[in-house]
Order: structure tokens, then C-alpha cells, then sequence
């Protein structure tokens, strides 16, 4: 609305209002009025917008490549890494933002530059490019803030994410057979551990059950024997009240298993009468071998 004092905040908005060039209040999205220009003039940064600033590489269409004065970086172990990584944010607070540092994406770059720089010099080059990743951006993400808070930049950032991370080119083959190898070793001892996790558990439920199996013939062992004495007892008691009777049952029990299962011919002595009495030897023997 030119020549009014009414101005639309956007809902993604905030409407610094400058009275003489100074500073004088943040209003919300929606509608406001304020003094005509000269006297007081709006600006409306983007509040919600998300920004991003690369370092250490230049995207180019699905591809990116490095910036060596950026990306090169040495690592704690005195390697070199090539390193390329964005950061993402937003606008905290749009006054501070506007007037306490001039030009805020460029100072936010050198820290994120900075800050990264001394991670990757406290940490190796096998874990900056394999297993630390996800540490090392949270890390970078908290030192950026922290130091872009002491500026009073006004900005939050909301992620730091690494693009790339791998070896200069003339070692990059090398080192890439070592993090093969490394990651053989893990897959190898990860098989190691299943297979122990397998058969331990079952070694141990086998020696379990030889256990209870074997506690379970001592016991049966035990009662049987225990059984077997309560029987002799018996027996020996009753030998005790008639000795006689009693020897001749068991005469007559141990004869009655001994021949239950054998050939028998039994002779009347009287009816001999002085003759030998004929037995059929052969037929006998081949019953016997079930012939």
C-alpha cells in the first residue's frame, strides 16, 4: 500500500519496524500500521524459512566436488580428510539477526568452518569417515551454536550434515582396502559372537539335562535299593518267626525261576522196577536249539 502506513507481516515474517534508522519493535505476522517513510520504514526477514550455507564442497546438479582451501582438513591421528558438510538454520530472533552482526551468513560460515576444523583435529580419520559421523556432526552442531550465541547472532541451528568424507584422491584406493578389511574383521567377529551365542546356550542346556537325567537314575537307583533292603527286611523277619517254613518256600520260589524256562522229564522211581528207563536225548537237545 504505497504512500500508507499500513504493511503485511507474511505468516513466515516478522516486521522489524525502524523509526529515523533505529531500531524500535518486532511485531508478529499479520496486519500493522506504522509511520509513513521518512519516518519509519519495515523490513521483514523470513523467520520459519530454513537456510543452508556448504562448506568445503559446490553442489553440481546430482554430483558435488570439493574446495581444497575448505575440505582439506587434518585429523587428530595426522591424517588429511577431505571434509565437506552444510548447515542448516534458521532466524531466532529477527532483530538480532538484522543489526548485531553484519553479514551473518558469512560470519556463520567461518565458525562452521572453525569449529569443524577442531572436532576433525581431535578425532581419527577411520572414524571421521566410517562410525563417528553421526557424533561428530551433533558436536559440530553444538560448538557452532554456542559461539554464534556469544555474538548474540540472533540464529538457531537446527542440523550440521556431512556430504562428504573420505581420503585425498592419491590415498583415497589405500585407505579404502583398509576400511574393507576393517569392516571384514567386524563382520567376522559378529559371526564369531553368533556362533557362540548359538552353541553356549545349547551346551549349557545339554549339560542341564545330563544333569537332571542323572539326579533322576540316582534317585530311581536309591528307591529301587531302598525297596530291595525293605524286602530283605521283610523276609528276614518272617525267617525269624519260622526258620523252617521259611527256607522252604524260598527253596521252592528259587527252584520254581530256575526251571520255569527248561526241559523237564520227570521219573517215577517206583514204576522202574530195575529197568533204565530210555530218554530221547536227541529230540530234546534239538527242541532246545529250536530246531
Amino acid at each position: 500500500m504505497p504512500g500508507s502506513g499500513w504493511y503485511v507481516a507474511e505468516a513466515d515474517e516478522e516486521g522489524v519496524v525502524l523509526r529515523f534508522g533505529a531500531y524500535t519493535r518486532t511485531e508478529a505476522p499479520g496486519f500493522h500500521f506504522k509511520l509513513p517513510v521518512p519516518f519509519e520504514r519495515v523490513l521483514k526477514p523470513k523467520v520459519t524459512a530454513a537456510h543452508q550455507i556448504d562448506v568445503g564442497f559446490i553442489k553440481s546438479g546430482n554430483s558435488s566436488r570439493g574446495i581444497p582451501g575448505e575440505s582439506l582438513m587434518l585429523t587428530g591421528d595426522e591424517n588429511i580428510v577431505e571434509l565437506g558438510f552444510s548447515v542448516f538454520w534458521q532466524i531466532k530472533e529477527a532483530q538480532a539477526y538484522l543489526f548485531n552482526i553484519e553479514e551473518p551468513d558469512v560470519a556463520l560460515k567461518a565458525v562452521a568452518e572453525s569449529a569443524m576444523r577442531e572436532i576433525v583435529g581431535k578425532s581419527n580419520l577411520e572414524d571421521i569417515i566410517t562410525g563417528q559421523r553421526g557424533q561428530i556432526e551433533e558436536d559440530a552442531r553444538d560448538n557452532i551454536q554456542a559461539i554464534m550465541d556469544g555474538y548474540g547472532a540472533g540464529i538457531v541451528v537446527t542440523q550440521v550434515q556431512i556430504a562428504r568424507s573420505q581420503a585425498p584422491g592419491k590415498v583415497n584406493d589405500a585407505f579404502r582396502d583398509v576400511v574393507n578389511a576393517a569392516q571384514d574383521k567386524e563382520t567376522t567377529i559378529n559371526v564369531a559372537t553368533a556362533y557362540r551365542n548359538d552353541k553356549v546356550p545349547r551346551a549349557r542346556g545339554d549339560a542341564q539335562r545330563l544333569l537332571q537325567e542323572a539326579e533322576a537314575y540316582r534317585e530311581a537307583t536309591v528307591a529301587e535299593a531302598k525297596g530291595e533292603a525293605a524286602r530283605f527286611t521283610l523276609v528276614y523277619d518272617q525267617y525269624k518267626l519260622a526258620p523252617e517254613v521259611t527256607r522252604q518256600r524260598m527253596y521252592l520260589e528259587t527252584m520254581e525261576r530256575v526251571l520255569e524256562k527248561s526241559d523237564k522229564i520227570l521219573l517215577d522211581p517206583d514204576s522202574a522196577s530195575g529197568v533204565v528207563p530210555y530218554l530221547p536225548l536227541n529230540e530234546l537237545t534239538r527242541k532246545a536249539r529250536g530246531q
